[in-house]
């Protein structure tokens, strides 16, 4: 673990940073400075997430990472954790940009997520070392992860949330702003399609994504992708895709017997198809972002269970 403090107008120093009104006097780095040469993609989203947001976020983020391209996020519970995970798994690179001292575990679910991002990663802030967050601190860190950025994707949002701070301050430095468009009924989506609606870029597929990160300068390769994401799927991972849902309503749906049906969702999950989340409802994981669960010494001891 290297520690490095980077003054500004010193040599080290991002560049990017530069751009900001305000840049950081100081930013501490806990890990690879390196991964500040250039810019990468900032994926962001929303802390109460969505299975939707989440699996987007795997999905996006990993195959941005897998293109050689560096994650950018916060650390945050929810979209932010599932972005830079999903880039270790892709064996990508990361950057969290935290909104307190780049040595303080916060938030403490993320200590493992952290520890590896110290070690063959990156972790700054402008924080110094051992600062408590505060409750304005990470509305100042959003325009740090704008700036590293010379793109900023929202996955997943609410009207009102502080990923709209992170999208004002990316057009504020002339940075592309993308946003995956969701369901209308969601509440969590309101914000990204909000933004899609303002002139955001929307990010519907990885086609989509490979032609917005070329526009940005971060990849040269646009060749066609497929169409369909997920060929192999079956017609009960299919209709969890389109929706997430419980065991009793996906019977109901495609006229089978819950017992059968249990027994299916069961081999899925245990194959890392599919995952549970918390409020029982089943929701499909990319089969190229699947995200195992990593240790402190960036292990994968087993794989993740439902959540």
């Amino acid at each position: 673990m290297c520690a490095t403090e980077l003054y500004c107008g010193r040599a080290g120093y991002p560049e990017w940073l530069m751009h900001l009104a305000d840049p950081p006097k100081v930013l501490y780095c806990l890990g690879d400075t390196g991964l500040l040469g250039k810019p990468g993609l900032a994926v962001i989203g929303a802390r109460r997430a969505t299975p939707y947001g989440l699996t987007v976020a795997r999905r996006f983020a990993g195959w941005a990472a897998s293109q050689g391209v560096t994650i950018i996020s916060g650390a945050a519970i929810g979209c932010d954790q599932a972005a830079q995970r999903a880039a270790l798994s892709s064996k990508g690179k990361t950057i969290a940009v935290l909104g307190c001292g780049c040595d303080v575990d916060y938030p403490y679910n993320a200590r493992d997520l952290l520890a590896i991002l110290r070690r063959t990663h990156l972790v700054v802030s402008e924080a110094p070392w051992g600062a408590r967050p505060t409750r304005w601190s990470f509305r100042r860190r959003n325009r740090i992860i704008a700036a590293l950025a010379s793109a900023v994707l929202v996955v997943e949002a609410g009207l009102g949330s502080g990923t709209f701070s992170t999208a004002d301050h990316a057009l504020e430095l002339g940075r592309d702003v993308l946003s995956v468009p969701g369901s209308i009924l969601s509440a969590e989506s309101r914000g990204a399609n909000r933004l899609i609606h303002q002139g955001a870029t929307s990010i519907a597929d990885i086609d989509e994504l490979s032609h917005a990160l070329a526009a940005a300068g971060l990849i040269n390769d646009t060749s066609p992708l497929s169409d369909d994401p997920q060929p192999d799927l079956s017609r009960v991972e299919r209709a969890i895709a389109a929706a997430p849902a419980r065991p009793d309503d996906l019977a109901r749906l495609l006229d089978m017997d819950v017992v059968s049906l249990c027994r299916r969702l069961s081999l899925l999950e245990l194959d890392g198809r599919i995952l549970r989340h918390t409020d029982g409802r089943y929701h499909i994981v990319a089969p190229d972002t699947h995200e195992p669960r990593y240790n402190a010494h960036g292990d994968t001891p087993g794989r993740q269970g439902a959540t």
